[in-house]
């Protein structure tokens, strides 16, 4: 017997549960034309802030594609894997937008996520609809540990030049407008913060 797909309008506390075990996630977002972006996610940033209202924190990294489509479009899917069993998978479907820290909402969000060294921005994302799936085509895999190297990139940075690039990065891999951050969290975990 196949698996089918159930839908509801917010996460639940099995849901939650669920996202709570995952040490991966991937967000996919899209503006009217150009590229989607789909990117894997981790270091333990995402949030369920209400049934109906996720977030996940963002640190600098290639690009920021996410912000410019959410700016652009709204539109955002994350998806969870259980990669372990049982097989599961978990999609959010919702509205996003980027919460930079010159923000004015950005001290109501900020402490319920752990501000690490080279944090860019939080998404806010509003739930819209909530689907989950078997995940039977998906390999089981087991996490060896977590990667440490972009956050060890941000400690060993300049705040000062990196807000300098930041600050230069201004337009997507398609042209979309991007708003950047006017500070740069340091090793301390926001303490020596730099701001322009």
């Amino acid at each position: 017997m196949l698996c089918m797909a159930e839908f509801s309008d917010a996460l639940s506390e099995k849901h939650i549960a669920f996202i709570r075990r995952q040490p991966v996630f991937f967000t996919a977002t899209a503006a009217a034309s150009g590229r989607i972006n789909l990117s894997p996610k981790g270091l333990d940033t995402f949030r369920v802030l209400t049934p109906d209202h996720v977030g996940y924190l963002d640190l600098g990294g290639s690009g920021n594609e996410t912000h410019a489509h959410l700016a652009a479009d709204g539109r955002i899917t994350i998806m969870f894997c259980g990669f372990e069993n049982p097989a599961n998978i978990l999609r959010i479907y919702g509205r996003g937008r980027a919460v930079l820290p010159q923000d004015a909402d950005w001290d109501a969000l900020a402490p319920q996520f752990e501000i690490l060294t080279g944090t860019r921005q939080i998404f806010s994302i509003a739930v819209e609809s909530v689907q989950t799936s078997c995940g039977w085509g998906v390999p089981v895999m087991h996490v060896e540990r977590p990667r440490d190297t972009l956050t060890k990139a941000h400690a060993g940075a300049d705040g000062d030049a990196w807000v300098e690039v930041v600050q230069s990065r201004t337009r997507s891999i398609d042209g979309l407008p991007i708003r950047p951050t006017d500070r740069y969290f340091g090793p301390a975990g926001g303490k020596g913060a730099k701001s322009l």
